[in-house]
Order: structure tokens, then C-alpha cells, then sequence
């Protein structure tokens, strides 16, 4: 069997498993430029606002920003450029029509380098209505308070 697979991982979009009902992930490439890779290297993206789409048969990454890398000079693209996700063209089709039949939204987990290559963890979500937030927010607090009061018993 070959060596496990070296994951290093560079960003999280926290906010996604807040406001979206993760239903299914796929993980997918992604084409990058020279100076992007090295500056996701550094660990210099944020994925806050970010998506994918599908148009015209492939998958983009939309609204991810890797900040410019300072020893590229001019030769650093756009830093909130589309970026072309790598997945399979029966991949791409079978993600398009749960967005569009479904009303689903494609939205980026986390962001790492597998063996080298940079990879995007998508998720298939449906967004969170107000109340199952707040019904989130309200479990967490609960297993925060019922933790706390376990440990207080175990410290006597």
C-alpha cells in the first residue's frame, strides 16, 4: 500500500456550516497560476464570500481572493479572479442539475494541498432558515453549559 496522503490545509470557511444544510461534499482541483500557489503556500486566502458555479459545461470558483504574492511584481492576476474547478465532466453535470433543478448551492468547505496539488472541498447545501440557526445556536449553548457543569462535577 502507498504512504498516506500529506493534507496541509490552508483555509476554512467557517461560515458555510452556519448558514447552509450540508447535504453532500465532493472535493475537486483547481487551475492556479504561479503566484497564486505560492501564496496560498504562505496560507494567504480567505474564502468568506466564496462559491461555485456552473456555466457552459464547467465548474468556477467564484469570489475566493488569494492575496497577491509580493515577489511576483506585475506577474500577479487578479486576486478575486474565477477560478476553474478540475472535476470530472459527469461530476460537473450531475453537481448542475441538483443546483439548478433543486436549489441547492455549491459552497467551498476548506482549501488544502493533498500531495501537492491544491485542492477545494464543495459542499452541496440548502440554505438554513432563520429559526434552524437560531435552533443551532441554542443546542450549542446547551452543550456548552451541560460540559461545563459535567466538569465543575468532576473537579470536587
Amino acid at each position: 500500500m502507498g504512504e498516506p496522503e500529506a493534507v496541509k490545509v490552508i483555509c476554512t470557511n467557517r461560515k458555510a456550516r452556519h448558514l447552509y444544510e450540508i447535504l453532500e461534499t465532493v472535493e475537486a482541483g483547481l487551475a492556479l497560476l504561479g503566484p497564486e500557489v505560492k501564496s496560498l503556500r504562505a496560507g494567504r486566502a480567505s474564502m468568506g464570500d466564496a462559491y461555485a458555479r456552473i456555466r457552459g459545461g464547467e465548474a468556477w470558483l467564484v469570489g475566493l481572493h488569494i492575496s497577491p504574492y509580493e515577489q511576483a511584481g506585475r506577474e500577479n492576476p487578479d486576486p478575486i479572479r474565477d477560478r476553474k474547478l478540475l472535476l470530472h465532466r459527469r461530476e460537473i453535470a450531475r453537481l448542475g442539475g441538483k443546483v439548478a433543478e433543486r436549489g441547492f448551492t455549491l459552497v467551498p468547505l476548506r482549501m488544502y494541498f493533498k500531495d501537492g496539488r491544491a485542492k477545494v472541498e464543495l459542499a452541496l447545501g440548502r440554505g438554513k432558515r432563520t429559526y434552524d440557526k437560531r435552533e443551532a445556536i441554542r443546542r450549542r449553548e446547551e452543550d456548552r453549559s451541560l460540559r461545563r457543569v459535567m466538569r465543575r462535577g468532576r473537579d470536587r
